[in-house]
């Protein structure tokens, strides 16, 4: 990252357009403020399992960089701008189909390195939920 973030959500901002699996994806920063984020993912053919059915990996990496997003999200910084996701889970409730999905990520608590985070994937036009998912994240 060329410009250096004064906060996690700056780092997201800076890190996201820049990533290439997130590029490849389509994911777009929608909004981040103080624990939460919110991204959106285009439908695309290349995302496809069957038809026009959105394969649940899409959909399980969508629940990744939601995690990744809202355990960033806010002004706290590390002193080192480095991540992982430690742990996560899914479940899908219905498929998403030839849509665009958003990605709402919520940090449920922030400890010193580890952050648990909840993620729901939603229907872009009438929100429907289609996965949720949680997970944990260290930072720094």
């Amino acid at each position: 990252m060329g410009t250096s973030p004064r906060t996690g959500s700056e780092a997201m901002s800076l890190f996201l357009p820049q990533s290439p699996f997130v590029q490849h994806m389509g994911i777009e920063l929608i909004d981040i403020d103080e624990g939460r984020a919110r991204l959106r993912m285009p439908f695309r053919e290349e995302l496809v399992t069957v038809g026009d059915m959105v394969h649940g990996g899409a959909l399980a990496s969508c629940v990744d960089i939601g995690i990744m997003a809202a355990a960033w999200a806010g002004a706290r910084l590390p002193e080192q701008l480095r991540g992982v996701t430690v742990s996560m889970s899914i479940d899908f409730v219905q498929p998403a189909h030839a849509e665009s999905i958003d990605i709402i990520g919520t940090r449920l608590r922030a400890g010193r390195h580890l952050s648990t985070c909840r993620v729901d994937i939603v229907a872009t036009d009438d929100g429907r939920l289609i996965a949720a998912g949680s997970g944990t994240y260290k930072v720094g």
